[in-house]
C-alpha cells in the first residue's frame, strides 16, 4: 500500500487527488497540506466525509509518504519539491515547474528565474502514453499542463510520422475551473455565464511551451497559433485542431497512424470515421477522445480533441504517472 502526501489540498486538483486516492486499491492519503487552512478539517471545506487534517507544509512529515503530489501554483512549487527530493521521497509536480527542461525557457514563459535548476534534468515528463517507458522507476514527474495533454495527444501521432504541416491552429474551449479555485473577476458567474472569454490569444499562453516541447521534437519549424478560450461549463477541454499533411495520405492512412500510435492504450478513445469528439466523451473520466475529420481539400484535416481538465488534464494523469512509477496498473483508481 503506497503512503501518499498531498500539497495543496484544498485547490480543485488537490480535492480530486483526495477522491482518486480514495478509491485507489493499491494506496492511501496519509497526511495534506494548505496554508490557507491549515488546522481544519477537509469535510469542514468541502461537502466530503473525509477528516483528513490538514496541516502547513513545514509541519507535514514527508518522510512517511512514499510519493507527494504537489497541488501548488507556478513558482511556488520549486522549494517544496526540492525539500521533498532531499528527504528522498519521490514527487508528481503538478505545477509548470519542472515541466520544461531549459531553465531559461521555463523563466521566458513564467517571468522568474528557476531556483532548483539541478532537477530539472531528472525530471520526466509525465506524457504517459508517450513517455511511459521513463516514467516507469522515476523520482520526479512533471505532470503536463491540461491544454497541452489535449494537442499534443491530438497530434503526436502525426508528427512522430513527419506528416504533420509546419502550420497548427489550436481552438481550445475549458471548463471554469482551469481557472483555479481562487477568487478572480473573471470567473464570477455573471462574468462568465452565458458568455465564452478568449484569453492569452496568438502566441502568449504559457502551454505553448510545452506543445513545442513534444511536437517540436519532431518538427522543428513547428508554429504554434494557440487560443484558449473559457466557457460556461464546470469541467472539460475541447481542442478543435486546424492542420495540413501531406496530401498523398489517404484517409485510411491517417487513422492507420492513429490506430498504430494508440492500439494499446486504455485511455484513448479514437472516434469512428464521422464522429467528433465532445466535452461528454470524457468527462468525469481519465479518457482523451480523439476525432479525425478531412476537409474536401486534400490535406487539410479538423482534429478534435477532449479530456477534463480535472482529470486527464491535472489529477487523473497524475494518479496514472504514480501507477507507472510504481510499477501498479496503469489504470488503478481510474475510469
Amino acid at each position: 500500500m503506497l503512503n501518499v502526501g498531498i500539497v495543496g489540498a484544498t485547490g480543485y486538483t488537490g480535492y480530486e487527488l483526495i477522491h482518486l486516492i480514495a478509491r485507489h486499491p493499491q494506496a492511501r492519503l496519509v497526511w495534506a497540506t494548505s496554508e490557507s487552512s491549515a488546522g481544519q478539517r477537509i469535510c469542514d471545506l468541502y461537502p466530503t466525509p473525509d477528516e483528513t487534517q490538514l496541516s502547513h507544509f513545514d509541519d507535514a512529515p514527508l518522510a512517511r509518504a512514499d510519493v507527494i503530489f504537489f497541488c501548488l501554483p507556478h513558482a511556488a512549487s520549486m522549494e517544496a519539491v526540492a525539500r521533498a527530493r532531499a528527504a528522498g521521497v519521490r514527487a508528481i509536480d503538478l505545477s509548470a515547474d519542472f515541466r520544461l527542461p531549459d531553465p531559461q525557457i521555463y523563466e521566458q514563459w513564467y517571468n522568474t528565474p528557476h531556483t532548483q535548476t539541478h532537477l530539472l534534468q531528472t525530471a520526466v515528463y509525465g506524457l504517459c502514453e508517450i513517455h511511459r517507458s521513463q516514467i516507469a522507476g522515476a523520482e520526479l514527474v512533471a505532470n503536463p499542463g491540461c491544454y497541452p495533454t489535449s494537442v499534443n495527444l491530438g497530434l503526436w501521432p502525426l508528427a512522430r510520422a513527419g506528416v504533420l504541416g509546419p502550420r497548427v491552429i489550436a481552438d481550445s474551449k475549458s471548463g471554469v475551473s482551469g481557472a483555479g479555485r481562487k477568487l478572480r473577476l473573471g470567473s464570477h458567474f455573471v462574468e462568465i455565464n452565458e458568455n465564452m472569454v478568449p484569453y492569452s490569444i496568438g502566441y502568449a499562453h504559457r502551454h505553448i511551451a510545452e506543445m513545442e516541447l513534444i511536437l517540436g521534437r519532431h518538427m522543428p519549424d513547428l508554429q504554434i497559433t494557440f487560443s484558449p478560450h473559457l466557457i460556461p461549463v464546470n469541467r472539460g477541454i475541447l481542442s478543435t485542431l486546424y492542420i495540413e499533411l501531406d496530401p498523398t495520405l489517404s484517409q485510411q492512412a491517417v487513422r492507420d497512424l492513429y490506430r498504430s500510435a494508440y492500439a494499446d492504450e486504455a485511455f484513448i478513445h479514437l472516434l469512428p470515421a464521422g464522429q467528433t469528439a465532445t466535452l461528454r466523451h470524457t468527462v468525469n473520466s481519465n479518457r482523451v477522445a480523439i476525432g479525425l475529420t478531412p476537409l474536401p481539400r486534400p490535406g487539410q484535416w479538423i482534429i478534435t480533441a477532449s479530456e477534463d481538465n480535472l482529470l486527464k488534464g491535472a489529477s487523473g494523469q497524475a494518479v496514472q504517472n504514480m501507477n507507472l512509477m510504481f510499477g501498479l496498473d496503469e489504470t488503478a483508481g481510474l475510469v
